[in-house]
């Protein structure tokens, strides 16, 4: 299940996508254009900032904009960054694997079927962008 934060980032990103040739977009318009609390927003921002996918311009003019081409950036990438492990079980997880505690996972039902529920959401998430959310 995607948390707030990851669905509060979508919107964020959706917004930005769609306004893309129009230049920066200021938080606060797009805090209240999707409905998404300015302080949380704020931290959403400078998350996809750290991780090269928005950039901001500070002044007249300024606010957040892609810095990157929405076409180019995964849906997965954005789930992982905000919210960690796509999997629903760690022992599952391609990127952030833990082993279940008292767990055999040669011999575990879960386990398999957990992971055809991973491959399957992949098989979805892998192939489709930023640039899809648009309307």
């Amino acid at each position: 299940m995607l948390t707030k934060k990851s669905q509060y980032a979508f919107k964020a990103l959706t917004y930005l996508a769609e306004r893309q040739q129009k230049g920066p977009v200021l938080i606060s318009e797009i805090a209240e254009k999707k409905k998404i609390p300015l302080k949380f927003l704020e931290n959403i921002l400078l998350e996809l900032k750290r991780a090269d996918i928005l950039d901001s311009k500070k002044g007249k003019g300024g606010g957040y904009f892609f810095k990157v081409d929405p076409a180019s950036v995964k849906m997965t990438r954005i789930i992982r960054l905000i919210d960690g492990p796509i999997a629903m079980l760690p022992c599952v997880s391609l990127n952030f694997y833990e082993r279940c505690k008292n767990c055999d996972e040669k011999h575990c039902g879960l386990h398999d079927i957990m992971k055809q529920v991973r491959d399957a959401t992949l098989a979805i998430l892998e192939n489709r962008t930023l640039a899809d959310l648009k309307d």
